[in-house]
């Protein structure tokens, strides 16, 4: 399910200390040429950029590995431009309304970025501090968009609430489609304000659907560019109906195969790019979920696989260790607690079906309940994992909170589009050209 307003704090090892490391590098970016100092729009008297247009594009173009050349800039600046005007609108908004976004949720946010991209803690910071982009640029944005999400709910007020009575209508509509296809997709939003920007949009899309294709990943493009409300969660919705699809979007998912990145879809207030997670039947899919604990041995720097260091040789020995002398659950919580819990010792319900890469399916669903795996290596550790339990259960079920959460998560959408453009009908907006 998705970070939307009903969604409590993700748990994750990141600490407060890495938010600090952030903020201090907002400094250390190389200081900008005169020309990127000077001013793009002007948005209710605040102020944008040349140079935060020119640092969100090296953000972009870092996270996707396109090429930082001029050109590639220049293609990006229009409609970045736009979205850092509606970014500026929503922080007003959010500073009108004295919401406070606390570190550790900015933290948070950056290390499900992280993990779900398979990064180790720390590992977004020194790339962006490698390629010379100030980490102020994504702190910035993802405190915006936490900071929207709070407002929304404020907005929303009593109907931030679903009733017992609205769950179970919902529920009989869901049971009413059993039988019929499922899509999980995943959505980057690109909001269109006024038709004569609906070209620009285009080539945006555009250029980030050939990046995608070229493997950019979708979840971090996502969260720094989709003004959706599951941009945090790398855009993900979930299993929908194809009736809680847009229609233009409908149309065509039942055509897109696994894995596939659409072409910019023309939809109210914009454009979407639709990834095909995967399909399934309504009503029924059965899977193996796992209960595991692991202990994780970290390393101090990032392995050479054909020059390990001696804190990593140390690091294997303690591994196979723990892989020999641990046979329960509790034991292992208990081992990654002295090794400083630098990964959750729970990494929560585990479908096997869906586990990748295959071979770490296959280490997984050889296991049997409190037998540990071999270690495992990866480039910032070794993690040896216990089996706790093993179920089989149908995972198209969603429990009452589950259907509670998703019809939230469609008022917050629309809340939050109709919310923006009544600030942009009201802002006074002066561009001046990027």
């Amino acid at each position: 399910m998705r970070t939307t307003l009903h969604r409590a704090p993700l748990i994750l090892s990141l600490v407060l200390s890495l938010v600090l490391g952030f903020l201090a590098l907002a400094g250390m970016a190389p200081c900008a040429h005169a020309q990127s100092d000077r001013i793009a729009a002007v948005v209710n008297g605040d102020a944008i950029t040349r140079q935060d247009i020119d640092a969100r594009g090296r953000l972009f173009a870092l996270s996707t590995g396109m090429p930082l050349t001029p050109d590639v800039l220049a293609r990006l600046r229009p409609q970045i431009l736009r979205q850092l005007i509606d970014e500026k609108l929503r922080l007003q908004a959010i500073l009108r309304a004295k919401i406070v976004v606390p570190d550790t949720a900015i933290a948070q946010a950056i290390a499900g970025i992280e993990q779900r991209n398979n990064m180790p803690p720390g590992a977004l910071q020194a790339r962006l501090a490698a390629q010379g982009v100030t980490m102020r640029t994504l702190i910035d944005e993802v405190r915006v968009q936490i900071g929207w999400l709070r407002f929304i709910r404020q907005k929303l007020g009593d109907r931030a609430k679903v009733t017992p009575a609205e769950i179970s209508d919902q529920i009989r509509l869901d049971r009413a489609q059993d039988g019929k296809p499922q899509y999980h997709v995943a959505e980057i939003f690109i909001a269109v304000d006024q038709p004569s920007h609906a070209a620009e949009a285009d080539r945006f899309a555009s250029t980030v659907i050939d990046e995608l294709r070229q493997g950019a990943p979708f979840a971090v493009v996502a969260a720094q560019f989709s003004q959706s409300q599951d941009a945090l969660e790398g855009g993900d919705m979930g299993w929908v109906r194809q009736n809680q699809l847009d229609p233009a979007v409908a149309q065509i998912a039942d055509q897109m195969p696994d894995g596939a990145i659409s072409d910019p879809i023309r939809v109210a207030g914009g454009y979407l790019i639709v990834s095909m997670l995967g399909k399934r039947t309504a009503g029924r899919q059965m899977g193996t979920v796992l209960s595991l604990r692991q202990a994780f041995v970290p390393f101090t720097t990032e392995l050479n696989p054909n020059a390990p260091t001696p804190q990593q040789q140390q690091a294997l020995a303690k591994a196979e260790d723990i892989s020999k002398t641990v046979h329960s659950c509790d034991a292992m919580e208990a081992e990654n607690t002295a090794l400083g819990n630098k990964k959750p010792s729970d990494p929560g319900p585990i479908v096997l079906e869906n586990v990748s890469p295959p071979a770490f399916r296959t280490v997984l669903g050889a296991l049997q309940p409190d037998q540990t795996s071999r270690p495992l290596i990866a480039r910032d550790g070794i993690a040896v994992v216990i089996l706790c339990s093993r179920d089989e259960k149908n995972l198209a079920a969603l429990s009452r909170e589950q259907v509670g959460n998703r019809i939230l998560d469609q008022r917050a959408e629309l809340a939050s589009r109709a919310l923006l453009r009544e600030l942009q009908r009201q802002a006074m907006i002066d561009q001046r050209g990027v």
